[in-house]
């Protein structure tokens, strides 16, 4: 499945763009494709089924059935089931602060910064879900954010424009830091003396550690600890 800025789908337009009106806009990945406009488009080209999408459910499916002028059929279960709304919440005494469910959210709706504890802004999370499986030390749960109702009847109009609209700005803000990162940086590399080659080429040649993985195995450690000793 394409992950990168670059491979998301363009701008919808004609019966792509009603269809993906009609999708709840979680961005959660379910149906199979990258994103709610990728799947939007998957179906008016008749690539993909309109029973795909867990959060839509059985009113999601009526909705995209009459828009398509397809029948209705029962939400497939090889990509989930119908469920509430869920809303991601961070065990805070438990979060190493790796930065990597900020990483996978596609609604930018987790806050907090490398070794510093994490927080969810729940006006922005869609229940995706996407930030749950890579927490290394499980400190993510989901509850339940609209009672008993399902599917579609958990959502709003107002709800699914405004993750549509996080999920713009995320993907804006994605293109822009890949724009950055393809610019080469200026270095300068001082004359190494005629003594020190060797040693230079002795240091070169050892990779260099990277400081990010080595701190998340230390938090990964300490986490697990602390569980052996809490008894959790």
């Amino acid at each position: 499945m394409p992950d990168s800025a670059a491979a998301r789908a363009p701008a919808l337009s004609g019966l792509a763009a009603r269809i993906d009106a009609a999708l709840p806009q979680t961005q959660c990945t379910r149906c199979g494709y990258p994103d709610c406009a990728a799947y939007a488009q998957a179906i008016a080209d008749n690539e993909a089924e309109i029973n795909q999408c867990p959060p839509g459910g059985a009113e999601g499916i009526a909705r995209l059935a009459a828009i398509t002028e397809r029948p209705p059929r029962p939400l497939s279960a090889e990509h989930g089931l119908e469920a509430p709304r869920a809303l991601a919440v961070i065990d805070e005494n438990w979060c190493i602060g790796c930065t990597l469910c900020i990483k996978a959210c596609p609604t930018d709706a987790i806050l907090g910064a490398n070794k510093r504890m994490h927080t969810v802004l729940p006006d922005h999370c869609t229940g995706c879900e996407l930030c749950i499986p890579v927490c290394p030390v499980d400190c993510i749960r989901l509850d339940n954010a609209s009672g008993a109702a399902t599917g579609w009847s958990a959502w709003s109009e107002a709800q699914a424009d405004h993750a549509r609209q996080r999920y713009d700005a995320h993907q804006q803000r994605l293109r822009r830091d890949e724009a950055r990162a393809a610019v080469p940086l200026p270095t300068e590399v001082p004359p190494v003396p005629s003594n020190a080659a060797a040693s230079v080429h002795t240091v070169a040649s050892e990779p260099p550690a990277d400081p990010r993985q080595a701190a998340i195995a230390a938090a990964m450690a300490r986490a697990r600890e602390r569980r052996l000793q809490s008894g959790r």
